[in-house]
């Protein structure tokens, strides 16, 4: 199987990663900002894109913004915000058509590139300060974001115990910040925290499709001007040792019970055991031929879902099922009877062959879009470590039985979070 080569330099203030490849029709560009996750910073780093995103010096309204975007052939500009561990990411997305499939030949790569150096480095600024009202409206959607995740009872559940888990860790965090700082932010201040931003970020920036690296390399040279920066690396503070699980039982207004444990699984992406995690996390509860799915929700009949997660770079999995409010005691007993069992060793070579296979063909799934494909080259960046593509493959099939009971000993128990309904 030939895996995508990816190609890395190091350049003034950014490192640019050039993957040449005919798999995908489009060219995609993106520009990804990475920095620690801190309090005082959350909320106005959530806003931030979403006021890039809708006008720049050149384009002041979101409308010539757009207008323009279909002059690139119907290029999409897309942002996101995400948390990879106690990092807090930006992602600038434009998937653009490649200009060798056009009867015109228009330099679209080049005006793709510039168009995401535009958005990135002159944006809509006068006297100091972010357009007004552009800010004052994105600050109305980003509340409207935040308390999305309050509507939603599965993300609510999720995210109250990674709160719970996680008080005093800046993984406690939300992306999109806190509802009750929207309303101080300016758009004085807001510029204020992109100029740092733009100062101090890790930035690095894709190139992936049809290209040619040395062509892409001499227009990035040309087009991105940032100065050298020395990125603000994480130290990783951890909880020593869990004395006791820590249990949260709340109540609202709800129809069906939001049973959410977190674990603590002490292994990283980048350390030795992570294959060996990604196994266990497999069997226990990540598809559905594991422990979780076919103990809890198909021989018990005790859960509507059941499965689990890992966070690869905070160290952490979740499990998060759906429960009638009457099951809670036994449904938390099946679940930790799942992690003995695994920690026994009792599972089957079956079962480690099928979850191989599994995550063999998710990763191939994954990287079959360039989208997907620059999430997975990403995680090097966010752990500072190199697994090529193909390695990982090949570490995930050189896995063990006894690494995966090796790796299952190292999850410990910290947070049992069960949203129950008020008649309970």
């Amino acid at each position: 199987m030939t895996i995508l080569q990816e190609k890395t330099k190091n350049k003034q203030g950014y490192t640019l990663h050039i993957v040449e490849t005919e798999k995908y029709k489009t060219n995609n560009l993106v520009i990804k900002l990475k920095s620690p996750l801190d309090k005082d910073t959350v909320t106005k780093r959530g806003l931030l894109p979403h006021v890039l995103q809708s006008s720049t010096n050149k384009y002041k309204t979101t409308t010539s913004l757009q207008s323009y975007l279909e002059e690139l052939y119907g290029a999409n500009f897309y942002i996101d915000l995400a948390k990879k561990g106690e990092y807090h990411v930006i992602t600038l997305s434009l998937e653009i058509a490649n200009e060798k499939f056009l009867k015109e030949s228009e330099p679209l790569l080049q005006k793709g590139l510039q168009f995401l150096s535009e958005v990135l480095l002159k944006p809509n600024v006068e006297n100091e300060m972010f357009h007004e009202e552009t800010v004052e409206k994105e600050k109305r959607n980003q509340k409207v974001r935040i308390q999305a995740v309050y509507d939603d009872k599965m993300r609510y559940a999720n995210s109250r115990l990674v709160e719970e888990m996680c008080k005093g860790e800046p993984f406690a965090l939300h992306a999109n910040g806190i509802y009750d700082e929207v309303d101080s932010i300016t758009a004085s201040s807001l510029y204020e925290y992109y100029q740092t931003s733009i100062q101090e970020d890790q930035i690095d920036i894709y190139v992936i499709g049809d290209v040619n690296e040395g062509e892409v390399d001499s227009m990035c040279e040309g087009i991105f001007t940032l100065n050298e920066r020395t990125p603000k690396k994480l130290q990783h503070g951890e909880k020593s040792s869990i004395a006791e699980v820590n249990e949260v039982i709340e109540k609202e207004d709800v129809k069906q019970g939001k049973l959410n444990v977190g674990y603590r699984t002490n292994i990283r992406y980048g350390d030795p055991e992570y294959f060996a995690l990604q196994l266990f996390n497999g069997i226990f509860g990540g598809f559905s031929h594991s422990k979780l799915f076919i103990n809890v929700r198909e021989k018990a009949s005790l859960a509507y879902y059941a499965a689990s997660r890992l966070e690869s770079h905070k160290g952490l999995m979740m499990v998060m099922s759906g429960i009638d409010f009457k099951n809670y005691e036994q449904a938390v007993g099946i679940i930790k009877e799942q992690l003995e069992a695994m920690k026994n060793g009792d599972f089957t070579d079956g079962e480690m062959d099928q979850t191989k296979a599994v995550i063999h063909n998710q990763l191939l799934e994954t990287i079959d879009t360039a989208r997907g494909l620059i999430e997975v080259l990403y995680h090097n960046v966010v752990s500072d470590t190199s697994t090529p593509l193909n390695e990982w493959l090949e570490k995930i099939q050189a896995v063990t039985k006894d690494d995966v009971v090796h790796a299952a000993q190292k999850v410990e128990t910290d947070t049992i979070y069960f949203l129950t309904g008020m008649e309970e």
